[in-house]
């Protein structure tokens, strides 16, 4: 009669000991490969978060219009950048489109502030403003230090707020600036600087 061939104990768990080394390391590979999907998939996202703060910043003030508003406080410059107000930059610009063909206006008014750490960007429905005119607001971008601008004047000079100090009041309510200079203050990343020539 011919003998079976059978496992040995010490076969046995010489395989399971194999298996156990297999499954730790591949455990491993696949721990450290979820951890940096999942830090690439939060870095992309923080970059599309940059570019579109930029794209909305650059767009609203390529497209600046000088046209000043009213609001319920009086009136209001078609561009405002100043240390004592509520916004680091209000503006009036182009480019609301109209598919829909509503009685309105293309011109809109935008306005950028931080508010506990995050970027918002606020817009009117309205251009000339009562206290009844609520602004639509839409966070851009977290984790911001701080936002500021400088300002190119007609004679070539820069200033950190607009309109100019030297400037009339009456008359520099429709005046805007050759170019903006916008920087981004992010933790982590530095200062993110961009000029952006303004439509005369």
């Amino acid at each position: 009669m011919r003998r079976s061939r059978a496992f040995t104990l010490i076969e046995i768990l010489v395989a399971i000991a194999v298996f156990g080394v297999v499954a730790v390391v591949s455990s491993m590979t696949l721990g450290a490969v979820l951890n940096g999907t999942e830090m690439l998939t939060g870095r992309m996202d923080r970059l599309q978060a940059i570019q579109r703060t930029v794209t909305y910043l650059s767009t609203d003030l390529m497209q600046a219009s000088p046209r000043p508003i009213r609001a319920d406080l009086g009136g209001e410059p078609a561009l405002r950048s100043s240390f004592g107000s509520d916004f680091a930059l209000e503006l009036t610009h182009g480019g609301w489109p109209n598919s829909a063909g509503v009685p309105r206006s293309t011109q809109q008014r935008s306005a950028y502030r931080i508010e506990e750490d995050e970027l918002i960007r606020y817009h009117w429905p309205v251009l000339d403003r009562t206290a009844a005119s609520y602004p639509v607001a839409t966070v851009l971008l977290d984790e911001i230090d701080s936002l500021t601008f400088r300002f190119l004047r007609p004679n070539g000079e820069w200033t950190d707020q607009w309109p100019p100090v030297s400037a009339g009041a009456a008359s520099a309510t429709g005046v805007l600036p050759r170019a903006v200079e916008i920087t981004l203050a992010l933790p982590g990343e530095g200062e993110l600087t961009r000029v952006v020539e303004v439509s005369p």
